[in-house]
């Protein structure tokens, strides 16, 4: 018995499987108590290695995506903001807009949950196992920048436009020079109709060209993001402002009691 074990065990090894020696055991007690065939019990150890196969594949993208955290669409609190056509959403999560190189723009004041609903949809994505890549406008300026002084631009493009979909998170909350500007519309010119974008963005677009310092090149940057795009205006309340008023830490002229 124990060279059948060594074998058996060896066998795994070589095909790389994890979950089935775990439960080799416990299936084949079960099938001798309920008489099961032999293509049935090769069946459930088969099906318990592609499901943890499938987990550990998810549980890597994710952590390649840089995700701020985990956050799904069943946690996002659609009564909340009452703004957002949760039909709308749902449709967004059946991932079409990426099969059509579509891209998604949500729009709304700090906290209204722009965010939470962009990881959400990377994470549906990466179940169906499309290459995600998140990052904040700032982050992706200074990456670039930094990348442009060593001289290995091109390689680090490679990183925003390879993935299918790729998320540009809080673009407004800081203005961009002249050569931050460049870069964003290189990554924004180079995935043009070949990969998705969703972005969040807590300005209108009539204040684009504040954001990049120039009008001409907010309209050339809108001209190409909005081609093949939804928006989603989000209007209402910050979560945090919510919490806070249940802990009776809000007054309505804006300013906070202090504790005790």
């Amino acid at each position: 018995m124990t060279g059948l074990q060594d074998r058996l065990q060896e066998a795994f090894e070589q095909f790389g499987w994890t979950r089935v020696p775990e439960v080799l055991h416990h299936h084949a007690e079960e099938a001798a108590k309920h008489n099961i065939s032999y293509l049935e019990f090769l069946d459930k150890l088969l099906q318990e290695e592609l499901l943890a196969k499938r987990d550990r594949y998810i549980q890597t993208r994710t952590r390649m995506a840089n995700l701020p955290y985990h956050k799904t669409l069943e946690q996002f609190e659609f009564e909340f903001q009452p703004s957002i056509d949760e039909r709308r959403i749902r449709d967004l999560a059946t991932l079409r807009f990426i099969e059509h190189q579509e891209n998604v723009i949500f729009l709304g004041p700090p906290g209204v949950g722009k965010t939470h609903l962009a990881v959400a949809l990377a994470l549906e994505a990466i179940k169906q196992r499309y290459t995600v890549y998140f990052t904040t406008a700032h982050d992706l300026v200074q990456t670039l920048q930094q990348a442009d002084q060593n001289r290995t631009i091109r390689q680090k493009l490679r990183v925003f436009t390879k993935p299918r979909l790729l998320i540009i998170d809080e673009i407004g909350y800081r203005k961009m020079d002249e050569t931050a500007a460049h870069f964003f519309i290189q990554i924004i010119s180079e995935r043009y109709e070949k990969g998705s974008i969703i972005l969040t963005s807590n300005k209108s677009y009539g204040a684009w060209g504040e954001i990049f310092g120039d009008s001409v090149l907010a309209t050339a940057i809108l001209d190409r993001l909005l081609h093949h795009s939804t928006t989603i205006n989000i209007k209402g309340e910050s979560y945090r402002v919510k919490e806070k008023k249940k802990a009776g830490l809000f007054r309505p002229e804006g300013g906070e009691r202090k504790l005790g």
